[in-house]
C-alpha cells in the first residue's frame, strides 16, 4: 500500500508541475520550473525532463550567418526571446588578415534563471558559449587562420547554432542519446521509443519461437535479407539512419547459391577478425549461427524472395563474378550519407540542415582527419572534380564556383566512381550493384545509380514475390499475422512500408525527399 500511495503522490506531483509550467508560459517570473529541476530529487526531475526533451534536442538549430554582406541576424532563443548578432572585422594584432569580433545582444529572458547555449562555426573553427545575462556579449577571434577563412567569413559568414533545448535540455538529451548505443535492455527500449516517437513505427510482439527453421532448398540466388538491429553500437546507428531515411531496416545482405547448391550470404559490413567492416561472402550456416547465437544487437531479419519472373532474369554467373571481385574490400563509408541526401531542404528532419551537417563535418575533420577523409572528403572532391582538398578547401572552392554546400551534397553519387580503396559500396549499394550486374535493372541500368538508393528504396523495388501462396511453407508459420515476406528472426513483427511497390525508372531516387514521419516522395523523383 505504501508503494501505491507513493506512486499516486508522484503522479499528482507531475500533474501539478505541468500545470505550473502551463501557467508561467505567458509570465516573466523570476524563475522557470524547468530551470530548477536539477535541484529536485532525481526520481522527480528526470521523468519530467524526459517528457520535455528527447535525443533530437541534442542537435543545434541553425539561426543564421553573419558576414560583411549579411550584417545583422535576429532570432528567438530558448531563453532570450530577442537576439541580435553582427560581426566586426578588425586587425588588433597587426596580422596579414586580421581578426574579428562577433557581437551577440540578448534580451527579454523568459525567466531570471535560464540561459542559452550556442555553437559558432566556420569551416576552420568551431567554438561555443552560453549567455545568462541580458546584455551585449562578444566572442573574440584574434586572427583569421588564413586568407581563405577571412574571405569565407566576409562572404558567407560565421554560422550560429542554438542548442534549442537550453543548457538543461541539452544535458538531458545527452542522457537520452547515450542509451541508444548501449547493449542493454535500457538501450533496446530507448531505440524502440525513439522510432515510435519520431517515425511512427510500431513494435508488435510476435508469438514464440522468434526464429524460423529455414529449408535452404527454398532459398535462391538473389533473394534479399532485410535486417534491423535495435540495441548496441549498430542498433543506435541504425536508429538514426532509419529516422533520416525512412527505412524500417538498417542493414541488408543477399543470398547466393554456388554450382553445388551450397548457400552463401554476401554482405557489406561484415566484421572480420581484426574488427574491420568489410565485404564478405560467408557460408549460410556460419552467418545464420552468428545471427541466432552471437549477434548481441538483437537482429530482426526478413527474407524477401525474388519474384519468379525476376529470378528468371537473374544472371547468377555475373552476380558471383561481381561478389567475388568485391570480397575483402572495405565497407562503403565514402558514399554512405549521400544515398540519404538528395534535395537541398527535403531530407533533413528538424533541426538538421546542411549548415549543421557542415559544422559536424568540420568538428570531425579537426578531431579525426583520417575518418573525415574516408567518410566525406573524397566523395565531395568527386562532386567538385578535384583531388586532395580537405573540408575547408572544399567549402571555399564551392563558394568560389558560385554554388553552396547544400547544393554540393545533392549531386548524385556515380556507381563507377573509384575511391582510394576501390569501389565504395555500403550494405545496400553492394546488394543493388550485384542486382545491376545480374541484369535486374536492364535495359535502363546505365541510367540508374544504385549508390543513390536507401534501404527503403531497395525493398520498395517491385522485384519480390507478390503471391503469398508461393512463399515457402515455413514462412511465418508460427505467426498469426501473414506478412507478404518471411520474417525469420525477431521478437517484434517487422514492417516494411512501401514494400515491393515500384518499378525501376531512369534516374531513380536521385531527387527524393525523406521527411518524417510520413516520408512522402513525389512520383519518379
Amino acid at each position: 500500500m505504501a508503494s501505491s500511495s507513493s506512486s499516486s503522490l508522484f503522479r499528482c506531483f507531475l500533474h501539478f508541475f505541468f500545470f505550473i509550467i502551463s501557467q508561467v508560459q505567458a509570465a516573466n517570473l523570476p524563475f522557470h520550473p524547468r530551470d530548477v529541476l536539477p535541484l529536485l530529487p532525481r526520481q522527480v526531475s528526470w521523468p519530467v525532463l524526459n517528457s520535455l526533451n528527447s535525443p533530437v534536442d541534442l542537435l543545434p538549430s541553425f539561426v543564421g550567418s553573419v558576414s560583411s554582406s549579411n550584417r545583422i541576424v535576429n532570432w528567438k532563443g530558448a531563453c532570450f526571446y530577442e537576439n541580435t548578432a553582427w560581426v566586426e572585422f578588425h586587425n588588433k594584432t597587426g596580422s596579414e588578415f586580421g581578426g574579428g569580433t562577433l557581437h551577440i545582444k540578448v534580451s527579454y529572458p523568459h525567466s531570471w534563471t535560464c540561459m542559452d547555449l550556442y555553437v559558432f562555426a566556420t569551416p576552420y573553427r568551431v567554438t561555443w558559449d552560453y549567455y545568462f545575462l541580458s546584455r551585449e556579449h562578444t566572442l573574440e577571434i584574434k586572427e583569421w587562420q588564413d586568407k581563405a577563412e577571412y574571405e569565407y567569413v566576409k562572404n558567407r559568414g560565421i554560422s550560429i547554432f542554438l542548442m534549442q533545448a537550453g543548457m538543461l535540455g541539452t544535458l538531458q538529451a545527452l542522457w537520452d542519446v547515450f542509451p541508444l548505443f548501449t547493449n542493454t535492455g535500457w538501450g533496446e527500449n530507448s531505440n524502440i521509443g525513439f522510432l515510435e516517437k519520431h517515425m511512427g513505427a510500431t513494435f508488435e510482439e510476435r508469438p514464440q519461437p522468434w526464429f524460423t527453421n529455414i529449408s535452404v532448398d527454398d532459398v535462391h540466388s538473389g533473394d534479399f535479407l532485410a535486417i534491423s538491429k535495435i540495441r548496441g553500437r549498430w542498433g543506435g546507428f541504425e536508429t538514426l539512419e532509419k529516422w533520416v531515411s525512412g527505412a524500417y531496416a538498417g542493414h541488408t545482405a543477399v543470398c547466393l547459391k554456388d554450382s553445388e547448391g551450397k548457400l552463401w550470404i554476401g554482405e557489406s559490413g561484415h566484421e572480420n577478425e581484426k574488427g574491420e567492416d568489410i565485404i564478405a561472402i560467408v557460408p549460410w550456416d556460419e552467418w545464420w549461427d552468428f545471427e541466432l547465437n552471437k549477434d548481441d544487437s538483437n537482429p530482426h531479419i526478413a527474407y524477401l524472395p525474388l519474384h519468379p519472373d525476376v529470378r528468371a532474369k537473374f544472371n547468377e554467373t555475373a552476380a558471383w563474378e561481381y561478389a567475388l571481385s568485391m570480397a575483402g574490400k572495405p565497407y562503403g563509408y565514402h558514399n554512405m550519407i549521400f544515398s540519404w541526401i538528395d534535395t537541398i531542404g527535403g531530407n533533413y528532419p528538424p533541426p538538421l540542415d546542411a549548415h549543421l551537417v557542415a559544422s559536424v563535418m568540420t568538428v570531425w575533420s579537426k578531431i579525426q582527419p583520417e575518418y573525415a577523409a574516408n567518410m566525406w572528403n573524397e566523395a565531395l572532391n568527386k562532386r567538385l572534380g578535384t583531388q586532395g582538398l580537405n573540408l575547408s578547401d572544399i567549402l571555399v572552392e564551392t563558394e568560389k564556383r558560385g554554388s553552396s554546400f547544400d547544393e554540393l551534397l545533392t549531386i548524385p553519387e556515380q556507381d563507377n566512381w573509384i575511391y582510394s580503396d576501390g569501389k565504395s559500396t555500403s550494405c545496400i549499394a553492394f546488394v543493388l550493384e550485384l542486382y545491376k550486374e545480374a541484369g535486374l535493372f536492364d535495359p535502363i541500368a546505365d541510367s540508374i545509380q544504385v549508390t543513390e538508393f536507401t534501404i527503403k528504396d531497395a525493398y520498395s523495388l517491385k522485384f519480390f514475390e507478390n503471391d503469398s501462396s508461393r512463399l515457402p511453407k515455413w514462412c511465418n508459420d508460427a505467426d498469426n499475422v501473414k506478412l507478404p515476406y518471411c520474417q525469420i528472426k525477431g521478437k517484434y513483427r517487422m514492417e516494411l512500408p512501401g514494400y515491393n511497390s515500384m518499378d525501376p525508372y531512369v534516374h531513380m531516387n536521385e531527387r527524393c525527399p525523406s521527411m518524417p514521419p510520413k516520408y512522402f516522395r513525389p512520383q519518379n523523383c
